[in-house]
């Protein structure tokens, strides 16, 4: 054990018997660590002390404190008496300061030895030297070790039924921050003590409604909620191998056994995993649930509910099965199993009226999956043994019904949605997995060679709808496939563009997809404008704008050693009717969707409307090459907001920012999206506002004049910075760029791409000719 001033106390007895020697001590210790990781415990730094000796030095050290200061006050007076240096005394006091401090120090380790011993929670040795105790070094640890005990058997406690104990737990909710806590708890109460608990919760509760104890009810529902959160915490940290509360690889396959297993809360059976999907399903997200957890315990959640119900579910889809046996039911939690609805469910009223909500096992293992990137991946990359699907292909194919079967499709959309919208390959990889899944699954719910899209199996349609929301996310974090797919004719991992093309129509089919998706597209836009090189770039200036020589030879056209104002606008050109095709995609199949539903398809989008209105593409993509003098002023301050650490984010996240970046302006600087009859017209006014950027970034509009406009100021007159423009000159603004910049050609190629939809129609098997002036 250490001191207060962080050196360690020796004496004898304090850490061994007396005649041992230091390295005796030393191995003794290592041994009993090394004993202890091979049985899969992990533990902080312990020390052995006899109690007789520990007692006897704590009360030789306090007389000696007092001592010693007795000492220093006389031999102070009689130095000043005698008219000498007093700093002998000074001296003394100090050192007698220092044992009162180490004194008071042992004092308060004394008493929690005293304790740790008195609750039994001490661990002990004999051996032919003496008998030992084990007391933490860190007194914050012999706390943790001391508090997380006493939380154990108060939960073994509430597990038995005893509604006190349930009380006392509940106090320790606060203390799953300290790993020592956290470990001694789950040691304590061990995988089993886990299982029970909530099973022991949730008949409780169930019995107090069965009596109509409305008190009680109330009681035990905030009671239930507080203790699941805590074991959930605790849960979490104990099963994470790289945190120090870490319990061990047996705890992980204990929980996998008793989850299995067959319990009883009173004369109810249930199975293990029905008891733990309550603490899943209370987890907050703090911290996440480890990889090491959906391996072992996850995995084996989803394989286990396939064999409990694989015979049911086959027989539930033969004609004369769904008659005799009904839907597919999923594996119901204990909350349900007892008609608890949402009574044990964090962030929800007690005793809610109506029909009483209930959850599933894997549904609540989707909900603490989400808590990760690396535990959603973990969940649903992987294909089980014997298995001859994914994961993620068994959940979208064979068990959906079961999820349909609850109306509650929050967990594993917000499961989807995190574990492939990432930039990382596993991201990729399941992303392409779903579009492709799901593009396969719906695509028989269409009419062939129609003028429009028709839905001539709405059970199919709708089936899938709840996932529209997950498969535009992931389409719009990989929104460079989109282009790649139509431009190339290439794949995405399985993917062809006809798969994404019936993918889109799911996920258009959802307002917040489709304006992921327009919010992607954007960005990817705007990247692809940041990449054109600005006029005058040449070898020499190369290095410093952020090109090589090999740019200035790809865009030099003429050969006459530099970038001139043509060369410029061919790569607008290039790029700008390269973008035309992906959003041309998207605002197409939009369309033809809210068609194929008999919604209006002339109404703008308001989602979109609002990206026009709070100049959504003005500014240049984060970590731009090259940003013009002209267009530092015009953007201003929004430069300086932190805007670059934008770079590298997901394509819809920095469009959501960058819309959050302009409207902190608190007004709108284009009044025409007010006035916008349908998405296209808005993308249109999209595209304006990128190819304005493009112009000021590049150069294009350096030269021109800008005497007399009402969006300039100064002499010589310069841009107005963007937060200080008014709607009107705004507009003013992006009608001069587009004529003095000289794109009013690269806009009419965009246009007039944008609006060729034949791709569409091909892909969708749609039979609708071109048409002038329809935008068809």
């Amino acid at each position: 054990m250490g001191g207060t001033d962080g050196r360690p106390i020796r004496h004898p007895g304090s850490c061994r018997p007396a005649g041992a020697t230091g390295h005796a001590c030393a191995g003794r210790r290592q041994r009993e660590t090394e004993a202890r990781l091979d049985s899969g415990q992990a533990m902080s730094e312990f020390s052995g002390v006899k109690q007789p000796e520990f007692d006897t030095m704590t009360s030789k050290h306090t007389q000696t404190a007092s001592q010693l200061q007795e000492l220093a006050q006389a031999l102070h007076k009689e130095l000043q008496s005698a008219g000498l240096d007093a700093a002998p005394a000074a001296r003394l006091r100090q050192l007698a300061g220092r044992v009162t401090t180490q004194a008071e120090d042992l004092r308060r380790r004394q008493k929690l030895v005293h304790e740790l011993q008195r609750q039994k929670v001490t661990f002990g040795r004999s051996t032919p030297k003496g008998s030992f105790l084990e007391v933490p070094d860190n007194l914050e640890a012999a706390q943790g070790l001391l508090d997380g005990t006493l939380a154990g058997r108060a939960a073994l406690k509430a597990a038995d039924g005893d509604r006190r104990a349930l009380g006392e737990l509940e106090k320790y909710a606060s203390r799953t921050g300290d790993p020592e806590f956290v470990k001694s708890f789950l040691r304590t109460l061990g995988a089993l003590g886990v299982t029970r608990v909530p099973g022991a919760i949730a008949m409780q509760l169930r019995d107090a409604r069965n009596r109509q104890d409305a008190d009680g009810v109330t009681q035990l529902s905030s009671q239930g909620k507080n203790v699941l959160g805590m074991l959930s915490a605790a849960l979490a940290k104990g099963t994470d191998p790289k945190s120090p509360a870490y319990a061990g690889a047996d705890f992980l396959k204990g929980l996998v056994n008793e989850g299995r297993a067959e319990h009883k809360a009173g004369d109810t059976k249930y199975s293990g995993y029905q008891a733990q999907a309550l603490i899943w399903r209370a987890h907050d997200g703090k911290p996440p649930f480890s990889k090491e957890f959906m391996e072992v315990v996850g995995r084996d959640v989803i394989v286990y509910e396939h064999e409990q119900r694989k015979d049911q579910w086959a027989a539930a889809k033969d004609p004369l099965g769904r008659y005799v046996k009904g839907k597919q039911l999923p594996i119901i939690d204990l909350a349900g199993a007892f008609g608890l609805g949402t009574l044990l469910r964090p962030g929800t009223q007690a005793g809610s009226p109506g029909i009483e909500p209930q959850s599933a096992v894997v549904d609540n293992l989707f909900h603490a999956a989400k808590s990760s990137r690396e535990a959603s991946q973990t969940l649903l990359n992987h294909t089980p043994a014997g298995w001859k699907e994914s994961v993620l292909d068994y959940l979208l194919t064979t068990r959906w019904s079961a999820s349909r079967y609850l109306n509650d499709y929050k967990p594993i959309r917000d499961m989807l949605t995190i574990a492939t919208t990432g930039q990382d390959a596993t991201s990729k990889k399941l992303a392409a997995e779903m579009i492709k899944t799901l593009s396969d699954q719906i695509s028989g719910a269409f009419s062939k060679d129609a003028e429009n899209l028709e839905i001539k199996n709405r059970y199919l349609f709708d089936r899938y709808a709840p996932l529209g929301y997950s498969l535009g996310r992931a389409i719009a974090a990989n929104i460079d496939q989109l282009s790649h797919l139509l431009r190339n004719q290439g794949v995405f991992d399985k993917v062809a563009a006809k798969d994404m093309s019936y993918a889109l129509v799911l996920a258009t089919a959802d307002d917040s997809a489709f304006d992921a998706l327009i919010r992607a597209q954007t960005e990817h836009m705007r990247a692809a404008f940041g990449s054109v090189p600005p006029v005058g770039l040449n070898a020499s200036n190369a290095g410093r704008l952020g090109f090589t020589k090999a740019d200035v030879k790809r865009y030099d056209l003429d050969g006459n050693g530099w970038v001139d104002k043509a060369n410029v606008i061919q790569a607008l050109t290039d790029r700008t009717v390269a973008e035309a095709h992906p959003f041309s995609h998207i605002v197409e199949i939009r369309r033809q969707v809210l068609i194929a539903q008999g919604l209006d398809d002339k109404k703008a989008d308001e989602a979109l409307k609002d990206m026009v209105g709070s100049a959504l593409g003005l500014l240049p993509v984060p970590g731009a090459k090259y940003v013009g003098e002209l267009a530092k002023g015009a953007f201003g301050e929004l430069l300086s907001k932190g805007y670059d650490k934008l770079a590298g984010a997901a394509y819809d996240e920095i469009g959501k920012q960058v819309a959050q970046r302009m409207s902190e302006q608190r007004r709108s600087l284009d009044e025409t999206h007010q006035t916008l009859a349908d998405n296209r017209l808005a993308v249109e006014r999209l595209t304006k506002q990128m190819l304005a950027t493009a112009m000021l970034n590049t150069g294009l509009l350096d030269d021109a004049d800008m005497k007399g406009q009402t969006f300039a100021t100064g002499t010589p007159p310069k841009i107005k910075s963007f937060t200080e423009m008014s709607p009107q000159e705004y507009s003013d603004f992006l009608e001069w760029a587009q004529d003095k910049g000289g794109t009013n050609d690269v806009f009419d190629r965009f246009r007039n791409t944008f609006r060729t939809t034949s791709e569409v129609d091909d892909y969708l098997d749609l039979e609708i000719p071109p048409s002038s002036g329809g935008g068809r």
